[in-house]
């Protein structure tokens, strides 16, 4: 992370592209069904709360309209912060459809490995379904007899997108519309350490010496359909495992499992202590070596040095069935994390598949594995 001024105090959130989008295509419903303009809206969240969001223009007829949202990250340092995120709906004669599409400045999907129909605009899947959700509560009779098309743009997004890893994505021509939570929070490095510190604390408090590392909130929910403890054992260290073990060693924790999905445990295997992903990249080669030591063929290898993202080398290794892969990358994420923590403690490294599968375990072990 550079060295530029930090806020002073508690650092402000902001809300997401896909909140953005979401809040326009709910003001846009409302504009139609109302027929008069909407200055703010409130956005259901995934988690189910509400985020009052700002509309900054308004226009519409009987068929359509389209609505501004200015993105604020907050106090993030986001590329995409103050950038004008318009949502134009449209009433079709497609009773029930709600059609989502990017229109000029949002990227479109050119190569495998993101999760995302080669072809499609860059719209993840919780955007899209904060959309058809936040539509559905105001519009559920409009659709009995109409279709909604819902058309994302943003005016600067394709000069946005050079400053992000789009372009390297294979995300052509804008940004991506994003979000898991809809919401921005700051990413600090002080503050997040200090609350990964703290919750270890708390769990020494509590009298446990056993916590739950993952990298993020789903990662966390598929760790808690398998391991079985009390909810202060489970840790979001974020991109900071590096810093994380060494905090356990020095609580006298006993036993740590760590979670998360290729991507960020590639990383750690790599022996990246903070695996944010501006500050470093998975290094295909040497994925593709651990191919190698699993007896990939050639052919499976060299596909591994030109993937695209961590996400496409975990499709080509199932779609060739390379055994032992995950656990492979599991192994050396294990031994990364025993060096940052000079051994101190029990380490299990766990990886998940997107749908929550255990697909990869180091030291081995068959008890999360599907019979």
């Amino acid at each position: 992370m550079g060295e530029e001024e930090k806020p002073k105090g508690k650092l402000r959130t902001g809300f997401t592209t896909g909140t953005s989008a979401t809040a326009g295509a709910k003001a846009a419903i409302l504009s139609i069904l109302n027929q008069k303009k909407i200055d703010f809206v409130d956005v259901t969240l995934p988690k189910k709360s509400q985020i009052r969001i700002k509309i900054k223009n308004c226009k519409f007829s009987k068929h359509d309209s389209t609505c501004v949202v200015i993105k604020d990250g907050g106090d993030d340092p986001d590329v995409t912060h103050g950038a004008e995120i318009i949502t134009k709906v449209t009433l079709t004669k497609k009773p029930g459809e709600i059609e989502i599409d990017g229109g000029e400045g949002v990227g479109r999907v050119t190569k495998p490995g993101i999760g995302l129909e080669i072809g499609s605009a860059a719209i993840n899947p919780t955007p899209k379904k904060m959309i058809q959700q936040n539509i559905l509560e105001v519009a559920k009779d409009l659709l009995t007899k109409n279709g909604i098309s819902v058309s994302i743009s943003v005016p600067n997004g394709r000069e946005l997108a050079l400053k992000t890893d789009n372009p390297r994505l294979g995300i052509i021509g804008g940004i991506s519309i994003l979000g898991t939570s809809g919401i921005v929070i700051p990413y600090s490095t002080a503050s997040f350490a200090a609350a990964i510190r703290q919750s270890i604390e708390v769990t020494r408090a509590m009298g446990d010496d056993t916590v739950v590392l993952t990298t993020g909130g789903r990662s966390e929910d598929f760790s808690r359909k398998i391991i079985n403890l009390p909810d202060h054992c489970f840790v979001q260290m974020g991109d900071f495992s590096g810093y994380t073990v060494q905090v356990c060693a020095k609580k006298e924790i006993k036993k740590a499992y760590v979670a998360g999905f290729i991507g960020k445990l590639a990383k750690m295997a790599m022996g990246v202590k903070q695996t944010h992903v501006k500050g470093s990249k998975v290094d295909m080669e040497f994925l593709a070596d651990l191919a190698n030591r699993c007896q990939a063929s050639q052919d499976v290898v060299n596909s591994i040095k030109k993937a695209n993202t961590a996400r496409h080398v975990f499709e080509i290794i199932n779609e060739k069935n390379i055994h032992d892969y995950f656990n492979t990358i599991c192994f050396e994420a294990h031994k990364q994390l025993g060096k940052y923590s000079d051994n101190k403690f029990e380490i299990e490294v766990i990886m998940f598949d997107f749908d929550g599968n255990v697909i990869g375990v180091f030291p081995k072990s068959n008890k999360y594995l599907k019979s």
